[in-house]
């Protein structure tokens, strides 16, 4: 009787797995299926992702082992190109430039935009009119920022320190090959801030006020609180904002053709301007090239902040 009590539970036991195995195998299967209605949304923007990013790419890449000079008949001709580009002052000379300053860009942007948002959420007057005045940079042209500060660094900063007897500023620093990437810098980050300081503030709003009340209430400071609760909760934030700002400036271009065109000389000129300029000399197939490499040490680049950041930051 014990034994037929035992083989009915068993087998009770059995179907009770396999109905719950059967529900997880439908559960799967329902999560699985796709509507066709995100297949019809979906597939305009990947054929035209397709079209417009990935296979002129990969032409690219193709077309940097070769002769071309964009057009026309070319032949295979290996790695010359890539050669060629390694053993190219210039082209390492602009290499350094772009991480040189898209490293310091970065840090300024971030460390001033995270100030600013802890500002502007703050219990202060205003706070909303001065969030709009502050995003105001974003919405203009590069280009015409660069024109803009241009005159500033060249006639009104130099009559400014002449004024007051500052000698380093009496002359433009867009002329002097030290200091012209220190303009580059400043008028990069009025641009990039908002953008930043955006996304930091709505990192800073996802924290619950409790958690600063409690703080409060434990005695922290305002300066504990920032390095307890607010940097640690806004880490996402920070971590997103550093990847991306990192990979914008490492192509920045229209500020620095409109402020200094890469010079004085050769001393602030980025990898995309000397890529531009290659395409615009004949030297396409060259340039393809130095493109492809600056496209690995990007992506590279972005891969290691991934990893090393990986689990400590999470939205």
């Amino acid at each position: 009787m014990a034994t037929t009590t035992t083989e009915s539970i068993t087998t009770a036991d059995r179907r009770r797995r396999g109905g719950a195995a059967t529900g997880l195998q439908g559960i799967k299967h329902k999560r699985k299926r796709i509507e066709p209605v995100f297949l019809a949304f979906l597939l305009p923007t990947l054929v035209l992702f397709t079209l417009a990013i990935t296979l002129p790419a990969v032409m690219g890449i193709v077309l940097s082992f070769t002769n071309s000079v964009g057009f026309g008949e070319f032949r295979f001709i290996g790695l010359t190109n890539y050669v060629a580009v390694f053993s190219d002052p210039a082209i390492l000379q602009a290499y350094l430039f772009t991480l040189g300053f898209s490293l310091v860009t970065v840090i300024v942007v971030n460390a001033i935009a995270f100030l600013l948002a802890i500002a502007l959420t703050s219990k202060i007057r205003g706070k909303i009119a001065l969030r709009g005045v502050f995003v105001l940079p974003m919405v203009i042209s590069g280009i015409v920022i660069a024109y803009v500060f241009s005159f500033l660094f060249a006639n009104s900063l130099p009559a400014f320190a002449t004024a007051v007897g500052f000698g380093p500023l009496e002359q433009s620093i867009l002329a002097n090959p030290d200091l012209a990437w220190v303009a580059i810098v400043v008028v990069t980050a009025w641009q990039a801030i908002p953008s930043t300081l955006l996304i930091y503030i709505a990192g800073v709003l996802s924290i619950p006020g409790e958690v600063y009340e409690a703080a409060a209430l434990d005695g922290a400071s305002a300066w504990r609180q920032l390095i307890s609760i607010t940097a640690p909760l806004t880490a996402g934030y920070i971590l997103i904002n550093l990847v991306i700002g990192f990979k914008n400036f490492l192509n920045s271009y229209d500020i620095i053709v409109g402020l200094t065109d890469g010079g004085p000389g050769t001393s602030t000129t980025s990898v995309a301007m000397s890529i531009f300029k290659g395409f615009n000399g004949g030297d396409y197939a060259y340039q393809m090239a130095n493109a492809t490499i600056f496209f690995v040490i990007a992506v590279v680049i972005a891969v290691i902040q991934l990893r090393a950041t990986r689990g400590k930051a999470a939205l």
